[in-house]
């Protein structure tokens, strides 16, 4: 039967301990061998992640017990972090960082871990990623970042190689460096099939991977280093965001050189580039992580790519014809930067709105794709899981703007007639990126208590075109804000929502936007901050960030010493006499990349003012949160601050202290 009750008060199966125990998603599938590996989240386990391997013979299980977790700390965003092949002795060899102390190790099933590299006591240490095993030279090929001194900018990125025989382990000498660090950041090393050139990526302060990059090509020498390094193409206004060797010795680029990232051909000698197929679609992505592949050459010269407006499909392409065909199966969204091959398999991992992420396995010889790894089972009711759908609203100027909408949804309740439902609109980070039409238990929490959830892909995003990320080049703070808003107001106008029971919230460059939207509209009735960027000035000019990023604002705002104005009239602790609604802020005490420190300086301007407001603070924690206690303290959290605000008693949910 049917019950009757208010928006947001609805029972619902989803916990937050349900939701967050299926938090995160696989990651960076690889072979070794005949087997597949990739890494899984372990909410449960600390937030680490763990190294799964499938066998032959099909069955799955973890590899190493905890505490090994298999993640890097480059760029503080990581990327790939293992790698493996047939080793010696005919079984698995894999190579992995460790998250704790940021060493490369060497496992070999039977053994326990060996380290390969040394721990250095300067800085952030040595950290490693994207590594590469070369049996026949003995060496794991990887990106090395190496901190210099005591500073978050006092860091060198090169190329290097480390002995497989753990010679390095104890002696930073004993790793070669086979790149210059004439640029502040490298990745993704290829070496040419016979083994002759090899090509990476490089790009400098001020910016950012998705603004401009280079293509570099170089001779190996007979001892493996780099030489005659020179650009092929890319540039401050280009974008090179993978390149790889076909097996007939071609070369490979994605590139957004006509505003979309294409897929080319690039002659090693000239840099003339061949669109293989010229489409307004992206075959790539943002390069947030180090080593990630949206394409991947196979033997049969076909081209394995991820490809699409908005969602990514997976497809094989004919580089001879332009020809692409796309792989059946029921996802809807691949992730991007996770694909790999090996013969005629390609792997990844896909979702859809109904389905988490899982390891998929496409047959290229039989066209069948199948689940490998990673399996969707549905932990409750799929009638209580939402059923959303995709949006395209206007914005200010007739712009339009990319959104998914999950309306409220339970069989077991219904909202007395006339009422309304509340709706939280969720930003993603980056702010250059762009969030999925997946099944996140996340927004199944709230939608299944009655609380409508509305992602907003504002302008700025990635996956409609250059144009459209760039946006927000020296708007943030303003055009994501506006859209927002234009996408919440219209919901209201329309009749899906109850125009005076909107919040927002999101993280990180998210955390920014909810924060400068509480700052800048009397349109949310309140809102949920998570590890935000809330002094733009101090992040940028005070070192109060990592290196990575630490320049990323002069795309986003302008160059800091010709517009030191602007930085500070944005800031929403500049504004916090403008704020009025009640707020929750959230954030993990280790975050290196927006640390506590503006959190707290933004409580002293609010501290006084009468705002209902409450801090959580989560030891252990950095930039995103991985642990499950954390994740149901701050679920619980926000849905009591939704309750206190639109007025009803959320079941079975701790009351959240609010102070003024």
């Amino acid at each position: 039967m049917t019950r009757v009750a208010s928006y947001g008060a609805w029972e619902s199966p989803i916990d937050a301990r349900t939701a967050a125990s299926h938090d995160g998603r696989p990651e960076y599938p690889g072979t070794v061998g005949d087997e597949v590996w990739w890494t899984e989240p372990r909410p449960a386990e600390g937030g680490r992640r763990a190294l799964v391997r499938r066998r032959a013979d099909g069955s799955t299980g973890s590899v190493l017990p905890a505490p090994w977790n298999v993640r890097t700390r480059v760029i503080e965003y990581g990327g790939r972090a293992w790698a493996g092949t047939t080793g010696p002795a005919g079984g698995p060899l894999v190579v992995f960082s460790h998250f704790p102390d940021q060493r490369l190790y060497a496992y070999e099933p039977g053994a326990e871990p060996r380290p390969l590299t040394p721990v250095s006591s300067v800085g952030g240490g040595l950290r490693w990623a994207d590594p590469q095993v070369r049996l026949d030279r003995g060496e794991v090929w990887c990106v090395l970042e190496e901190y210099t001194g005591e500073g978050p900018s006092d860091v060198r990125r090169v190329i290097a190689a480390v002995p497989l025989d753990g010679s390095a382990a104890e002696d930073r000498d004993a790793v070669r460096e086979l790149s210059d660090d004439a640029h502040r950041f490298v990745t993704a090393p290829r070496l040419s099939p016979d083994g002759r050139q090899a090509v990476w990526i490089a790009w400098d302060h001020p910016r950012m991977p998705w603004d401009g990059t280079e293509l570099k090509i170089a001779e190996v020498a007979e001892d493996g280093r780099f030489t005659g390094a020179r650009t092929l193409i890319g540039g401050p206004e280009e974008s090179v965001a993978q390149a790889e060797w076909a097996a007939d010795g071609s070369l490979l680029a994605a590139t957004d050189r006509t505003g979309w990232w294409n897929l080319h051909r690039v002659d090693p000698r000239t840099g003339e580039a061949v669109n293989l197929c010229p489409r307004e679609e992206e075959f790539a992505g943002p390069g947030w992580q180090m080593g990630a592949r949206w394409f991947t050459p196979l033997e049969t010269g076909l081209i394995a790519v991820l490809h699409g407006r908005g969602a990514l499909r997976l497809g094989l392409l004919d580089p001879a014809t332009g020809e692409l065909t796309d792989a059946a199966g029921p996802w809807t969204e691949w992730a991007g930067g996770q694909l790999t091959a090996s013969g005629t398999r390609v792997i990844g991992t896909a979702a859809s709105p109904r389905t988490a992420h899982e390891v998929v396995e496409l047959d290229t010889a039989t066209g069948r794709a199948r689940v490998i790894g990673a399996a969707h089972h549905d932990t409750v009711d799929p009638d209580h899981l939402p059923d959303p759908g995709e949006r395209v609203f206007t914005g200010p100027g007739g712009r339009e703007i990319h959104a998914h909408v999950y309306p409220p949804r339970n069989p077991g309740f219904a909202a007395p007639e006339g009422e309304l439902p509340p709706y939280v609109v969720w930003v993603h980070g980056g702010p250059t990126s762009r969030v999925p039409l997946v099944l996140d238990l996340e927004v199944a929490y709230f939608t299944s208590r009655g609380i409508g959830v509305v992602e907003v892909n504002h302008g700025g995003s990635t996956g409609y075109g250059r144009a459209y990320r760039e946006r927000l080049r020296g708007q943030w703070g303003v055009v994501e804000v506006e859209d927002c808003a234009a996408v919440a107001r219209a919901l209201a106008d329309e009749g899906s929502a109850d125009g005076a029971r909107l919040a927002i919230r999101g993280g990180s460059a998210g955390g920014w936007t909810s924060g400068a939207s509480l700052a800048s509209t009397d349109l949310y009735a309140c809102g949920t901050i998570r590890y935000p960027i809330l002094d733009l000035y101090s992040w940028a000019a005070n070192g109060e960030t990592h290196d990575f990023e630490s320049r990323y604002l002069e795309s986003l705002i302008g160059p800091l010493a010709e517009v030191p104005e602007r930085y500070r009239e944005r800031s929403t602790i500049n504004r916090t006499d403008r704020i009025s609604a009640p707020f929750l802020l959230l954030q993990g005490l280790d975050d290196v990349i927006c640390p506590p420190v503006q959190c707290e300086r933004f409580l002293e301007r609010i501290a006084g003012r009468g705002i209902p407001h409450a801090y959580l603070t989560f030891e252990g924690e950095g930039h995103g949160f991985r642990r499950a206690d954390t994740m149901i303290a701050s679920l619980e959290a926000e849905l009591s601050l939704y309750g206190q605000t639109f007025g009803f008693d959320p079941p079975a949910v701790p009351r959240l202290e609010l102070t003024k």
